[in-house]
């Protein structure tokens, strides 16, 4: 999968993908409302080109107090990625080239006010998923929310996901009508967040392509 080109989705008005950043948008905006006065921390699993956070940081009165670091593997999206920042002026951002399962690439930004793991759950083995959901508790602070996706096609695991979090110390605060092409959820942390485990890796990356061959393969 060429996950370059992929994001070229986002560019299509009429797209799945352009219609769910959208709504990500917007509740990654509410989330940064929502966080208390001072300082905030804002982590992104495979973040991409960031274009979930970045553009709505660039307009959000919150900017100037926000810490975030953005870890994606593939330098052909975190070169965009950093494009985006220094034209925003986006100084309190960092954009990390590296694997994002790797949890120690978070220290010192976690617990986090607003974790992302957007574009992720639709390309990890349903083991996975729930594997990283376990690993929140040490994202995200009390209190701090997680903004997930996963796409609505057959098996639906968007519910699921949802009992995963709430498994796992987390509250359910929005997320989108079953009726929409894509599931974007919400979770507030409503538990103590645990340390972080050096040295674990929280998934391994497959790619929803790659998902779909082998359910085919299976049947």
């Amino acid at each position: 999968m060429d996950w370059r080109a992929w994001h070229d989705e986002y560019d299509r008005p009429d797209s799945s993908l352009a219609r769910r950043l959208k709504v990500v948008r917007r509740q990654v905006g509410a989330a940064l409302d929502a966080c208390p006065p001072g300082p905030l921390r804002v982590v992104s699993l495979c973040a991409g080109q960031g274009r979930d956070l970045l553009e709505v940081l660039d307009g959000h009165s919150r900017r100037a107090d926000v810490r975030a670091r953005l870890v994606e593997l593939d330098e052909r999206n975190t070169g965009p990625a950093s494009a985006a920042v220094e034209a925003a002026g986006l100084d309190g951002v960092e954009v990390l080239t590296a694997d994002a399962a790797l949890i120690d690439h978070y220290r010192g930004m976690v617990p986090a006010d607003v974790v992302l793991m957007c574009g992720l759950f639709g390309n990890l083995t349903d083991e996975d998923i729930q594997r990283t959901i376990t690993f929140g508790p040490q994202l995200t602070k009390t209190g701090g929310t997680v903004i997930w996706t996963r796409h609505r096609s057959a098996p639906d695991r968007v519910p699921l996901i949802c009992d995963w979090f709430e498994q796992s110390g987390f509250e359910r605060l929005w997320l989108s009508p079953p009726d929409a092409s894509f599931g974007v959820g919400v979770h507030r942390f409503t538990a103590e967040p645990r340390p972080l485990a050096a040295g674990e890796s929280m998934f391994t990356f497959v790619g929803y392509d790659l998902l779909g061959r082998r359910a085919t393969d299976a049947e």
